[in-house]
């Protein structure tokens, strides 16, 4: 057997100098079971969609009875509670001493409090000075994936980091490139750096929607079939089922209303809460149409300049943010809301909208980006910048009932197919694919079935 030798960095710590160490491999060309690591190193509350996705995925993947392939789920220690529950036996936690890198607006954040309020407690008053490196390049792999010889690296987010194994990259939006007035210039700066360097890397890039694929491939100048759409299902698919009283009880807790329409998105600015609240304004003032408004999500640094907003509108008593919400907590208040409204800016795919189908809700999102491919005919669609668009789609959702039950049957029709266990087979294949030397004819007739860029084997013998 070779032993072959994989260079790879520390991560850098505070007042440690970055060393060169190697790492012995002992892989051997693919063996069976396959082995694939899926990062998981997020905080609960703090990744917004990613976190759902990576949930989804270990609910997905537990489905997949029919091998022996294993997956490990790398989280940051103390920080796998909100993944446990979904695993199933093939799947197991490990745990990575690097830290998922913090954002330039992290960064910043870090180096205020350091100076308002000195080291923190325990810090060393004149630490080393860090070693100088260039934050807008991805870190090498402090060699967790090539210890647990891993087939693939699946990076669910963003902010992965370089290593030779194969991998699959979710860049997941490009938004930074369209609406660069709400990043600052270090995060777009960032973003290129990463997002570009990791597409490279990437055996495959993975999207949820046509449209978010053809943007990536036009950005980045990608070759052919790097990027391939991967649907995903609602994230409440994933939870555990609720009997009505159970939710209801829920509801109380929240002390929501009766009737409300539901917005669930963390407080960032092209979440567009500031056109939903002025069209609730308008419909007040204009129609007397009084339309409650429910908003979980973690609440962000923009969060004040909503709750000003909502007191110049005079609206504290039809708006309500319970923050970020449990699972269960969350499909209650779907299946007690009038009508989910997304009224965002920009979006890969919505998850919202997903889950509005999901639970039998009517629904209203943006005219913008994926959206329009992503609703069909089963949800109204209005134009994001204009308030009385967003007001007359609220309107014509709280008062119709025959359209919220139209809506609801073209909704279910909708998602008929979506399931985490059909988005995780369909990673499985691309695994199996990407990892080679041949897929099976199951994994090749899956992949035409569902993968509109895959091209199935001519014969079974072909290399993939």
């Amino acid at each position: 057997m070779k032993v072959r030798f994989r260079s790879s960095f520390l991560w850098p710590r505070r007042g440690a100098m970055t060393t060169l160490v190697r790492w012995p491999s002992l892989r051997t060309p693919r063996r069976h079971p396959l082995r694939v690591v899926v990062d998981a190193r997020i905080r609960s509350g703090e990744p917004g969609g990613i976190e759902g996705f990576v949930i989804g995925m270990a609910k997905g993947l537990a489905t997949l009875t029919d091998s022996q392939d294993e997956y490990i789920f790398l989280c940051i220690s103390g920080e796998e509670s909100f993944l446990k529950p979904f695993l199933g036996a093939n799947s197991r936690v490990e745990f990575i001493a690097m830290p998922p890198p913090a954002t330039p607006a992290q960064r910043i954040q870090r180096k205020v409090q350091r100076v308002l309020l000195g080291p923190p407690t325990g810090a060393p008053r004149n630490p080393s000075p860090p070693p100088a490196m260039d934050v807008n390049i991805p870190p090498y792999s402090d060699g967790t994936v090539e210890r647990l010889e891993a087939d693939l690296v699946h990076f669910t987010s963003q902010a992965a980091f370089k290593t030779a194994i194969p991998s699959i990259y979710h860049p997941h939006d490009l938004q930074h490139l369209h609406l660069p007035e709400y990043f600052s210039p270090q995060l777009i700066a960032w973003r290129e750096g990463w997002y570009r360097a990791l597409c490279d890397q990437a055996s495959m890039v993975a999207v949820a929607s046509t449209w978010t694929k053809h943007d990536v491939e036009k950005s980045y100048g990608l070759p052919s079939g790097r990027v391939r759409v991967v649907r995903m299902a609602p994230v409440t698919s994933a939870f555990s089922k609720i009997d009505p009283s159970q939710a209801h009880a829920l509801r109380s807790r929240l002390r929501v209303p009766d009737r409300y329409i539901l917005y669930p998105a963390q407080t960032w600015p092209h979440k567009n809460h500031a056109g939903l609240l002025r069209a609730l304004a308008r419909l007040r003032d204009c129609d007397g149409v009084v339309v409650p408004l429910v908003a979980p999500g973690r609440q962000t640094e923009h969060f004040d300049a909503l709750q000003l907003l909502v007191q110049e509108l005079q609206l504290d008593a039809q708006v309500m943010w319970p923050g970020f919400v449990s699972p269960d907590q969350l499909t209650a208040l779907y299946e007690g809301a009038q009508a989910v409204v997304i009224p965002t800016l920009f979006e890969a795919a919505s998850f919202p909208l997903w889950e509005a189908f999901s639970s039998g809700v009517a629904a209203a999102c943006s005219n913008v980006t994926a959206l329009p491919e992503q609703a069909g005919d089963a949800a109204l669609v209005f134009d994001p910048k204009e308030v009385d668009s967003i007001a007359t789609a609220v309107r014509h959702l709280w008062n119709d009932a025959q359209l919220r039950t139209t809506l609801i049957e073209r909704g279910r029709r909708q998602i008929m197919d979506l399931s985490w266990g059909s988005t995780a087979r369909t990673f499985r294949a691309h695994y199996r694919r990407i990892v080679g030397p041949r897929i099976s004819p199951e994994d090749d007739a899956w992949l035409s079935a569902h993968d509109p860029d895959y091209v199935p084997l001519s014969a079974p013998a072909r290399l993939s």
